[in-house]
């Protein structure tokens, strides 16, 4: 009986690889550090469509466009709800991560792009948290050379573990959670402080204080603000402080703090986070999990509030009993000598 060949192209013709759309500069498609070379069956664990998805992109070059609404182009069999399902199940089986990085602009200013990094090799969190942080070498492209690639990895790929304990909360989120006290009008959302913590956090590691990030989110307002969200993450970009200097100022220090900053996204909804909130790369929402109510103890301490308030005002509004005397202390207007 033959064997099913689950790195087989799909059925419908698909353009040319080298005629594959690419990206904006920057952004797209990059091959994970440390993998090995392409071998038959490196997607034999896959279900066939993802096994099919899978072998597509590991043959795109660097930067190729692998958006949803592309790939639905250049692969007539799937749609994009097919797609987006598929990439899912790629980024949870540790095969491919969406990150936030900064690159250096013509200006020489730092400039956020969307990269899709794609492992050929499945990937355990622990081991895209350490690509997050830069500890990974980068790829060749990255390091400007053109070495030979790493040696192929002795350990046999394990599925992914999904930990869904609860994190405790960060410094980043806490400022954030107090936005809306310094001006009502910036109040933000649970989901939105989960969104933007990877943000807050990094403005906090530069060296910004506390009261200086709520500044930067709160001064010159406009007078109508509709999404506060949206705004917060778009002044946390746009003023973002920068990196401190360290004891040799004027001097790049070597290592992983030379490297660009990374933050990753949910692969579903893009939703930036600290990886450790991500497992598989995808957010909680996602994965179809309520989030943390931080607000329901606050709730339920409101709910009883309200209740003894209630309960208080009920009394007094109540009109008061009459006073009973004791049947000893009664006096009446009989003689006592009479019985």
């Amino acid at each position: 009986m033959a064997s099913d060949n689950f790195n087989a192209a799909p059925c419908a013709p698909a353009l040319p690889y080298g005629d594959h759309p690419a990206a904006r500069p920057g952004y797209g498609k990059r091959a994970a550090p440390d993998q090995p070379p392409s071998r038959p069956g490196d997607f034999a664990h896959l279900p066939r469509r993802e096994a099919s998805i899978a072998a597509y992109l590991d043959r795109l070059p660097e930067g190729a466009d692998i958006s949803v609404k592309t790939l639905a182009k250049v692969l007539p069999d799937y749609g994009q709800c097919a797609l987006r399902t598929a990439l899912r199940r790629l980024s949870e089986a540790g095969h491919l991560r969406r990150v936030a990085e900064t690159r250096r602009s013509d200006g020489g200013s730092p400039l956020w792009v969307t990269r899709t990094y794609f492992s050929r090799t499945a990937r355990e969190d622990s081991w895209w948290r350490t690509l997050c942080a830069g500890s990974v070498p980068m790829t060749d492209d990255d390091c400007g050379g053109g070495g030979s690639p790493p040696p192929p990895a002795t350990d046999p790929p394990r599925p992914p573990v999904h930990v869904h304990a609860r994190q405790p909360q960060s410094p980043g989120y806490a400022a954030l959670a107090a936005l809306g006290r310094a001006e009502p009008r910036m109040t933000l959302s649970a989901a939105d402080c989960a969104s933007l913590e990877a943000f807050a956090e990094e403005w906090l590691a530069r060296g910004a204080t506390r009261d200086q990030l709520l500044s930067a989110l709160i001064s010159g307002l406009p007078p109508h603000i509709h999404h506060p969200g949206r705004l917060a993450r778009s002044r946390l970009l746009t003023k973002m402080p920068p990196e401190a200097a360290g004891p040799g100022a004027g001097v790049p220090s070597p290592g992983p703090s030379s490297g660009p900053l990374r933050i990753m996204e949910c692969t579903v909804c893009r939703a930036p986070g600290r990886p450790e909130a991500l497992p598989g790369g995808v957010c909680g929402p996602c994965r179809g999990e309520t989030p943390p109510d931080r607000r329901s103890r606050t709730a339920e301490r409101t709910a009883a509030h309200v209740r003894a308030r209630m309960e208080h005002l009920r009394a007094a509004a109540r009109p008061p009993a009459p006073l009973r005397t004791p049947l000893a202390d009664r006096t009446t207007d009989r003689d006592p000598a009479v019985p």
